[in-house]
């Protein structure tokens, strides 16, 4: 049984932790790989199940129209649930070209600024960085953090759109932080050792195709399929959607119907328990669409397009056994993220598994409220689950041996984060 956390360090582990230095590029490795569910969908048998889903949703489509007929005396295609949740689409449209615009701009020529004071004056490096590094962060604060959110708490966004702010909010604050921090090491280290005439500074295109690109890690290159099959990016794209009508048709058959006869009746715990279970089917259904649209077929889609090789977005989470192994598996993209540039840069700068614990729980907490948020009041009891689950999985990450894993994995150590002041191991 392993325990909550893992014994503390020595001061010989400690000590060894905080001197690492290991060469740029240290962390994930990107190969050529297909999704999981393209080489599963390739056996028959797993295949029958993608069928039985489009039967379902064919068995959806005519229970609609049979009861809007009976009901209204003819066949109702308006759409209208679609049309209120994608409302004030321009609006969205212009907003998010200005946050692409502004993490497009704002940080490389911070970065690209910073590298070059770097060469020109080592005596003060200290200074600039805290000096742009406090830009950086009041810009990631301010103008990826508030402006999006007052733009869509001002115009009363209704929920999709406010969801596709949201989640590119959160999406370009990451990959922002990602490029800053795989890059800021490599000047730090020409800093100190001066072996070359300049800084290498990544160029504006490769920082634009990884804005683009289906990850959150940054890296100069990335495996690249020869050719693009463009039949399947629109096999892709049409398979996402399916799989928004899909969920239309899940809310106005199986959710509407429950909720508007709930809020004609007196709300108490009889009725709240009833809720609750008659909305596990729709729940899950909409789990799964939401996985295969997004991270299946709508990341699929752009690797596709922007000829990405590495198409591991996902594993097997399906015969997971624990939530541990669940929230690693499900979204890998995220996970990665989170645990280079959170638990492990936090693990090694402050060597203290507690903190780290701690810090990246709270995080995820704060991802899920602000990607939850345009489900108001139902979503924020997902989040009560899903802080239970995430308990649990923060506490398998701590396990007696997991010294052994980081001095194993890690034998030549880290840079700390130079770039924004905080600290720097040398």
């Amino acid at each position: 049984m392993p325990a909550v956390f893992s014994p503390l360090l020595s001061d010989k582990e400690r000590n060894k932790l905080r001197h690492f230095q290991p060469p740029h590029g240290l962390g994930k490795q990107f190969v050529s790989r297909r999704s999981l569910l393209d080489e599963l969908f390739e056996v028959n048998h797993i295949r029958t199940i993608y069928h039985m889903f489009i039967a379902l949703l064919i068995l959806f489509i005519l229970s609609t129209f049979v009861v809007d007929f009976i009901d209204e005396g003819r066949l109702v295609l308006d759409f209208d649930l679609l049309v209120y949740a994608f409302g004030q689409f321009p609006l969205v449209v212009c907003t998010w070209i200005c946050m692409f615009l502004s993490a497009l701009l704002v940080p490389y020529t911070l970065f690209h600024l910073w590298s070059q004071n770097q060469c020109a004056s080592s005596g003060h490096s200290t200074t600039y960085r805290l000096l742009f590094g406090s830009v950086f962060l009041l810009y990631q604060a301010l103008g990826l953090g508030y402006l999006p959110t007052y733009v869509v708490v001002t115009n009363n966004f209704p929920p999709a759109s406010c969801f596709i702010i949201i989640l590119e909010q959160v999406r370009l604050m990451m990959k922002t932080h990602s490029f800053v921090r795989e890059n800021a090491p490599r000047v730090i280290t020409w800093s100190k050792d001066n072996t070359s005439p300049g800084p290498v500074v990544p160029q504006v295109s490769q920082y634009l195709y990884f804005l683009f690109a289906p990850t959150l890690i940054y890296r100069d290159k990335y495996p690249r399929n020869p050719v693009i099959r463009w039949g399947y990016v629109a096999t892709k794209l049409l398979q996402v959607l399916g799989c928004l009508f899909y969920a239309y048709y899940i809310f106005v058959r199986l959710c509407i119907p429950q909720f508007r006869s709930i809020s004609l009746q007196q709300f108490d715990l009889r009725g709240m328990v009833l809720c609750v279970f008659n909305s596990i089917l729709p729940g899950v259904l909409i789990l799964f669409l939401g996985f295969f649209a997004f991270l299946h077929c709508w990341l699929n889609a752009f690797a596709e397009m922007l000829r990405f090789a590495d198409r591991m977005f996902y594993k097997d989470w399906w015969n997971s056994t624990s939530f541990a192994n669940y929230y690693r598996t499900w979204n890998v993209v995220v996970h990665d993220w989170l645990y280079y540039y959170v638990y492990r840069d936090i693990l090694f700068v402050s060597a203290l598994q507690v903190l780290g614990f701690v810090i990246r729980l709270l995080l995820s907490i704060i991802l899920m409220i602000l990607d939850l948020q345009p489900g108001r009041f139902l979503w924020y009891v997902v989040i009560i689950q899903l802080f239970c689950n995430d308990v649990l999985f923060q506490t398998c990450w701590f396990s007696p041996t997991l010294s052994a894993d980081v001095s194993e994995a890690f034998p030549n150590g880290c840079h700390a984060l130079g770039f924004y002041g905080v600290c720097s191991c040398s």
